[in-house]
């Protein structure tokens, strides 16, 4: 597409990169550009320098900000309007545009590559990775790149691509909702991804759709462009099995479980994962074994995601003995149970990424089997069942543990206090700063040591970031850097 001349609103600079790519991708191109946020100069600045550079860089037309508010006017008269996604397509302001685009369908009517595509409710930013880290560590030509929901705009790098290159995209729901029904000029589905992936669906975001049913339509998206050249990797839930029956791709499980004999897909036994791939007449099957059972980061979770990746890229050609090697180097990814620090005995986590009670469930299990743990749990609620998260808590507090909870402030605090009470689990806080939390998390821990001799410290909230911290990431990057202060 010839954007030179059109007038471009970005809806939504934000500070993870995704407005400041587009913008900078359409400003390359030709295009006149005006940014508008919500948020002020003050907060936005990081971003606004970095966009003012470009606009030096490339000898082009300043962008037109107007910020801390949107005016309808701006909507009406661009040829198009680049969406945040989190905004909702219900918006009046999006309802007064011509053409709506987001980062992610820009970059796929122009990307070359061969694409992979990863979404879910937990676990796809460590999939992605893991599928990443495979597919550069086994090919012998080309680059594989990394972006979509993981912070990173596929724009940033679109100009480097090749038919060489593969590309593997997290894709959110929001994300994923954007492109529905979406072509290419040839009519062509606008995605179309080699290999699909679909991690764990659990309730999440029940405060921006109406239901789970409407929540996971969204996810569905990422493989009702695919056809019989592509697979469609799925759970063997009751999702999973709805996704594996409507795909037009050859669908794969993945399972805990060992798989009945002519069925493709991956298992879990004997803390490896086996993978078997039938002859679409099951008269032949190739097997092999693609997840080492000792891996750099814990838990039995982290293994079904690093499965479902060797799946896809098992199923396309990768060898097995290849996979399983790549694998067993794989140093996980920043925010998902991301060992970073150790002190005086104490070995410190950071899950921030853990947003849903489910996640911070899975944290507890994977690190209880090292003994005492102390949970630094809680934030804002998105309309989430915390039992999950009490149950697993049960462990924190036994005998075999004798560890420690403590709260941060926030409305999903508020209502996990009130089940923890209820279930008789201690807890501390909530604390509405963040160092508080620390320095009782280490006086915890420093307790625990000299009855137990050893413990380990995560923060996994199982809640949203807002209120306190500027998303997930910045509440990670701030629990490593005050643990760090504190522990010096």
């Amino acid at each position: 597409m010839d954007y030179t001349g059109k007038k471009v609103l970005v809806m939504g600079l934000g500070l993870h990169g995704g407005g400041l790519a587009s913008a900078y991708f359409l400003l390359k191109r030709g295009a006149k550009v005006t940014v508008t946020d919500l948020r002020d100069e003050k907060t936005l600045l990081p971003s606004i320098e970095q966009l003012d550079a470009a606009c030096r860089e490339l000898g082009c037309e300043e962008v037109r900000y107007v910020l801390g508010r949107h005016e309808t006017e701006d909507f009406k008269t661009c040829d198009f309007v680049i969406k945040n996604p989190g905004v909702k397509q219900s918006s009046p302001f999006l309802q007064a545009a011509k053409q709506i685009e987001t980062d992610i369908s820009l970059f796929l009517s122009e990307s070359p590559a061969r694409l992979f595509a990863v979404t879910g409710s937990k676990g796809k930013s460590c999939t992605a990775s893991a599928l990443h880290w495979i597919l550069n560590h086994t090919r012998n030509t080309g680059k594989t790149f990394l972006g979509g929901n993981i912070t990173v705009s596929p724009l940033t790098f679109i100009d480097e691509l090749t038919e060489d290159n593969d590309v593997v995209l997290e894709l959110s729901s929001w994300q994923l909702g954007d492109l529905k029904g979406r072509v290419l000029e040839d009519a062509g589905p606008l995605l179309k991804p080699k290999a699909a992936i679909l991690t764990a669906i659990m309730p999440d975001h029940l405060d921006h759709y109406s239901s789970m049913e409407e929540y996971v339509n969204d996810k569905r998206i990422i493989y009702q462009g695919q056809d019989s050249s592509g697979v469609t990797v799925a759970g063997d839930d009751d999702w999973g099995k709805s996704f594996r029956s409507e795909t037009k791709a050859r669908p794969l499980v993945y399972s805990r479980s060992p798989l009945q004999a002519g069925i493709s897909g991956g298992w879990l036994e004997g803390g490896s994962g086996y993978a078997r791939l039938c002859s679409w007449d099951c008269q032949t099957e190739e097997t092999g074994c693609l997840v080492p059972d000792r891996l750099l980061t814990p838990g039995e979770h982290q293994k079904m995601n690093l499965l479902s990746a060797a799946l896809a890229a098992y199923s396309l050609g990768v060898k097995a003995q290849d996979i399983r090697d790549a694998l067993a180097v794989f140093p996980g990814i920043e925010h998902r149970l991301e060992f970073f620090h150790e002190a005086d005995g104490t070995r410190f986590y950071n899950d921030s990424a853990a947003t849903i009670p489910q996640a911070a469930a899975a944290c507890i299990e994977a690190l209880s089997p090292q003994g005492p743990l102390v949970l630094v749990t809680g934030g804002t609620d998105k309309n989430l069942d915390f039992s999950p998260l009490v149950n697993a808590a049960h462990k924190i507090g036994s005998s075999c543990m004798s560890g420690a909870l403590i709260l941060l402030a926030g409305t999903g605090s508020e209502k996990l206090a009130k089940l923890l009470g209820e279930a008789g689990i201690a807890y501390n806080g909530p604390f509405d700063n963040l160092e508080k939390a620390a320095l009782c998390a280490f006086e915890k821990a420093k307790n625990i040591r000299s009855a137990k001799g050893k413990c380990s410290a995560a923060l996994s909230p199982g809640c949203a970031s807002f209120g306190m911290f500027l998303n997930e990431f910045d509440r990670g990057r701030r629990w490593k850097e005050t643990v760090l202060r504190i522990t010096q």
